[in-house]
């Protein structure tokens, strides 16, 4: 005898195998996010078994295309940010288990309109974005128009006031700051004089932070050194040369510089003109090796460095975490503040 044609299964009965509920089967079969991965795999399996979708179906969504996720970074000489675009784009082999492809997009530097603009552009092309922000309302509104179109927006190395971003990732750069003074104030061997900072630029969130914490650490644990200005070097080497070679003519007391941004081969290379090297107290952020080098011959006292490979892991991880449906940051190492000294040198 004939046996009787199987009934086809129903949502509920891949729901009830899988051990889920009916929306969140439903959720997993028409391909939407908010469900975790070993979630999603135990209802694709309960579906194949009960030959609830076709194989074709199935193959397609138990291996999904890559998650493509934009890094939009500043053009110009910062090497930190090369760094940054080399992690990304050498991390291929790491995000193999992510299912994650990473591509590098560059915009002028200092440019809120064009940064907005290619904002909203990768965001048409991506699914998830990366990138270095400026405090301006068009960044901002680009930023929050991203989000609530589905996509998600992490900010790398500075922060974004007043938006909905997914997630940031980066240094506290307050505290950054607050370390670089006591790096200096040390350094300078309570001799009094006068100190002054040189910026990337104040439209970075980050760079304020550090300023503040900087200021902060040296008026409480250091009064005698006197802070007497800040001048923007738009992390280029050759502008901070001629911005420190400036300062260095204005100020017969200088004890100290904090390169608060890039370009720190400018400050270094302008000291040892002056004959400075080793007798101001200078200290920046990142190791290159234009700082390694100072580091060695004593033109730095320190470096603040942060890990740009870490950073870019950290953005890929919260990318999929988010697919998973789990909260951006679960399970992901936070950065902490390196303090690299010609003596710990990596």
């Amino acid at each position: 005898m004939q046996q009787p044609p199987r009934a086809r299964a129903r949502l509920a009965d891949v729901a009830h195998r899988a051990a889920v509920s009916v929306a969140t089967a439903d959720r997993v079969l028409h391909d939407r996010t908010g469900v975790r991965e070993s979630t999603r795999k135990r209802v694709l399996e309960a579906a194949a078994r009960l030959d609830y979708i076709p194989e074709g179906t199935l193959a397609k969504m138990l291996h999904p295309a890559c998650t493509r996720l934009s890094f939009i970074l500043p053009e110009g000489n910062n090497r930190f940010i090369s760094l940054l675009a080399e992690s990304a784009l050498r991390a291929q082999e790491q995000l193999a288990a992510y299912n994650v492809q990473c591509k590098v997009r560059w915009v002028e530097s200092f440019n809120a309109e064009a940064l907005s603009k290619e904002l909203l552009a990768q965001g048409r092309k991506s699914d998830g974005i990366a990138f270095i922000p400026l405090e301006h309302p068009l960044v901002r509104d680009a930023t929050n128009h991203l989000v609530d179109s589905g996509v998600p927006v992490m900010t790398v190395a500075s922060d974004l006031s007043n938006t909905r971003r997914t997630a940031y990732i980066g240094l506290d750069n307050y505290a950054a700051g607050r370390t670089a003074g006591l790096v200096l104030g040390k350094w300078s061997g309570g001799q009094a004089g006068q100190v002054v900072m040189i910026c990337g630029s104040l439209s970075y969130r980050g760079h304020g932070e550090r300023e503040l914490g900087f200021q902060h650490l040296l008026q409480e644990s250091f009064p005698e050194l006197e802070i007497t200005g800040v001048r923007e070097g738009h992390d280029d080497p050759e502008r901070t040369y001629q911005q420190t070679n400036e300062l260095i003519a204005q100020h017969k007391r200088l004890v100290g510089i904090y390169n608060v941004g890039g370009g720190a081969e400018g400050v270094g290379r302008a000291l040892k003109k002056a004959g400075l090297a080793g007798k101001v107290s200078f200290v920046g952020h990142e190791l290159t090796p234009e700082t390694r080098g100072f580091l060695i011959d004593a033109t730095m006292a320190g470096v603040i460095h942060q890990n740009p490979q870490l950073e870019v892991m950290n953005c890929v991880r919260t990318l999929a975490n988010l697919r998973e449906g789990k909260k951006p940051q679960e399970g992901i190492e936070p950065l902490r503040i390196a303090l690299i000294v010609r003596e710990n040198l990596p």
